[in-house]
């Protein structure tokens, strides 16, 4: 009898452990989903505003005038959980990405939102319409929920080879509060998929494509690339955005706004980017001409590249002269 009911004993004293194991494992508190930390109760309604101040005052060098002059795409914005990238500076750039940041087409960006929705990583998609300017701004309401407090942004420079401002994974959440208002100046990035250096560069496709990087003072470093300015530490910012809670919850998203603010925008908000005199090379000298007498004068040239604007350094002298002798004179004192 007490033979065999040893077995029996191993097996319960096994289950019981395993039990206990299982108990002790589902007691732990319970992590978000989410995995960013937010456990605020229900939803927050936000109000997103996007301002440029692309100006020639402050980026002076090539700026945009015509064929189109300097302006903004429409906003694309998404509410996502920390399982979606709509973008990533040194990430390579998503073929939805490379198409809004070349031509401004939402198609690609849309439909990998539609596959990322499936796997429950998104939330809802916003946007606005473009800005004709460089300065102006335009606004949407958003609806922000635990399961999905991080937001994203991306607008495409006009004109410009694959530039564009944004924001990655912006969190809007702290712990179990929803922040009130926040502001990020924004600073333009390449996305690595055209080699263009000045605004309105023709298509010149990067093989293989790079990675996306963020656009300085003084990279890309080379005094052709339109935001090449080795006088200043870092750029100004050339837009921004301001998100801000609201108390009521919209029903649907609204785009509240999307024209020019002339009087509400200060264009000096930042001081005016100084911008030096660039010139060409010399040229070759000219021939010497003169009287054997006297003596002759050759001259030599150089012309505008990038004229002075903001208190930049004035251009040098353009024209030269130097003293010489006549060429037909050499052969008279040989």
């Amino acid at each position: 009898m007490m033979s065999s009911e040893h077995p029996a004993c191993g097996w319960l004293h096994k289950l019981l452990v395993l039990l206990v194991k299982l108990h002790f494992a589902f007691a732990e508190p319970l992590q978000p989903l989410n995995r960013t930390g937010c456990t605020a109760k229900g939803p927050a309604s936000y109000i997103l505003v996007f301002t440029g101040h692309w100006s020639p005052q402050a980026f002076p060098k090539q700026y945009p005038l015509f064929r189109p002059p300097a302006q903004w795409s429409k906003l694309i914005a998404a509410s996502h959980n920390h399982h979606f990238k709509l973008w990533e500076e040194g990430s390579s750039a998503s073929p939805g990405v490379q198409s809004f940041a070349e031509v401004g087409v939402t198609v690609e960006l849309m439909k990998a939102a539609k596959e990322a929705r499936k796997k429950r990583t998104i939330g809802v998609m916003y946007r606005t319409a473009g800005i004709p300017n460089g300065i102006g701004h335009s606004s949407t309401e958003m609806l922000m929920v635990p399961r999905n407090p991080l937001l994203s942004l991306m607008v495409k420079m006009i004109p410009s080879p694959d530039w564009f401002v944004g924001v990655d994974s912006l969190n809007l959440c702290e712990g179990n509060r929803w922040k009130q208002e926040v502001t990020v100046d924004l600073q333009p990035y390449d996305a690595g998929t055209d080699s263009g250096f000045t605004f309105s560069s023709p298509n010149f496709p990067t093989s293989p494509p790079e990675n996306i990087t963020k656009i300085t003072s003084q990279m890309p470093n080379h005094p052709a690339n339109s935001f090449y300015y080795p006088r200043l530490k870092e750029l100004p910012p050339i837009a921004s955005i301001k998100i801000t809670r609201q108390r009521r919850t919209p029903d649907r998203q609204t785009s509240i706004s999307n024209h020019i603010l002339p009087n509400s925008i200060n264009p000096q908000r930042f001081s005016a980017t100084p911008l030096d005199c660039e010139v060409s090379l010399w040229s070759s000298w000219g021939l010497c001409l003169g009287p054997c007498s006297r003596g002759g004068v050759r001259h030599r040239t150089r012309y505008i590249l990038l004229r002075p604007a903001n208190a930049g350094s004035p251009c040098p002298e353009l024209e030269e002269q130097d003293e010489c002798v006549p060429h037909n004179c050499i052969k008279k004192r040989q």
